[in-house]
């Protein structure tokens, strides 16, 4: 008898980011800088020094001291990965049980539904209400009311951009009997941050990312914050050299010069609030065609008139965005990217008045 794939597999499909050559690729939340100066200067000899022969440390733990001092939490709360993605799968395979339900809220990143199907659970979907925000306390009645042993959400949303109080995050903790994953992948552009007590919840997985802010897409390398049972849980769960040497190395170096993170941060939030004010221009230009959402991360959303063919327009003009249904996310760019881009906007709904 021949081989078949189990039910879950036969309906996976692989993860289809754009393809294609783009003069202007705003499509994936990427920083668009370079890694600076001082850091590229270090890094022959950060390499130089790894031993090739030999497994990566299994804890990662100079990485996760420099992560720690970075943003002042306690290193033994800390447990790093490949990406927030590996932490989410780890979450997910190892902190739920076949049959089990997860809350996720609706519009949110896409990879929650995934990987809690992937691990034989039940995914429920909750719409979020008008402009995309949260209600903390029907959060905390659906999540109980579906006996949800986990909830998850990012804040700010990726896609919307919506940022929710501390105040309401903590109120979710709280009021919730299962585990909450906070994914605050895009909080070093805001200001709502629970980091620095993400240790003092025993229901709380907290998760950030070195791909937006740091710029190390390239090298994947994401971290989870949370209480010392959990933090010993994950990091048994997880695969014992999950972080190779190389990821180790340039994230330490990265993350050990505060200032140039610093600096990057002010000039990706100088792109992000003159992409902002451009796009809002031609939401006034064209009244009803535009309704843009102010942003609270390094990217722009909004939602189009004939988003589908204007998307398409964009891509005959070797331009890239995600589109999501009636909206676009168009990542904050250099300068020049983002006047281009509101640029072939503008084109677009001026030759249809």
């Amino acid at each position: 008898m021949a081989y078949e794939l189990c039910d879950k597999l036969k309906k996976l499909t692989p993860y289809d980011p754009a393809e294609g050559t783009y003069r202007i690729r705003l499509d994936a939340n990427e920083s668009f800088l370079p890694l600076p100066d001082e850091v590229i200067e270090k890094l022959p000899k950060v390499i130089e020094r790894v031993r090739f022969n030999r497994y990566p440390d299994p804890l990662a733990s100079e990485l996760c001291f420099d992560f720690a001092q970075y943003y002042r939490v306690d290193p033994q709360s800390v447990t790093a990965g490949n990406g927030s993605d590996e932490l989410l799968n780890i979450i997910a395979n190892s902190f739920l049980q076949r049959g089990e339900t997860v809350l996720t809220l609706a519009p949110d990143f896409s990879m929650y539904g995934f990987y809690a199907e992937l691990a034989e659970c039940r995914c429920v979907r909750m719409e979020k209400g008008e402009g995309f925000r949260i209600d903390p306390d029907a959060v905390i009645e659906r999540a109980n009311q579906e006996h949800a042993a986990m909830v998850i959400f990012s804040n700010p949303c990726n896609p919307t951009s919506v940022l929710l109080d501390r105040d309401s995050v903590r109120k979710i903790i709280r009021g919730v009997n299962g585990l909450v994953v906070l994914d605050e992948a895009y909080m070093d552009f805001a200001d709502a941050s629970l980091i620095r007590e993400a240790d003092r919840y025993d229901n709380l997985i907290l998760l950030r990312t070195c791909s937006k802010v740091f710029g190390l897409a390239a090298i994947r390398l994401g971290f989870a914050v949370a209480n010392p049972t959990i933090t010993r849980a994950l990091r048994a769960a997880k695969s014992p050299y999950n972080v190779n040497s190389i990821t180790q190395a340039i994230g330490s170096a990265v993350l050990s010069e505060p200032e140039a993170a610093h600096r990057a941060l002010e000039q990706i939030l100088i792109s992000r609030r003159s992409l902002y004010g451009m796009v809002r221009e031609l939401a006034e230009k064209y009244p009803g065609k535009i309704n843009v959402i102010e942003p609270q991360t390094n990217f722009v959303f909004a939602r189009y008139e004939d988003a589908g063919e204007l998307f398409e327009f964009l891509k005959k003009n070797a331009m890239i965005v995600r589109r999501m249904g009636d909206y676009l996310r168009i990542t904050a760019g250099r300068n020049h990217e983002n006047v281009e881009v509101t640029q072939k906007i503008d084109e677009f709904y001026a030759g249809r008045c």
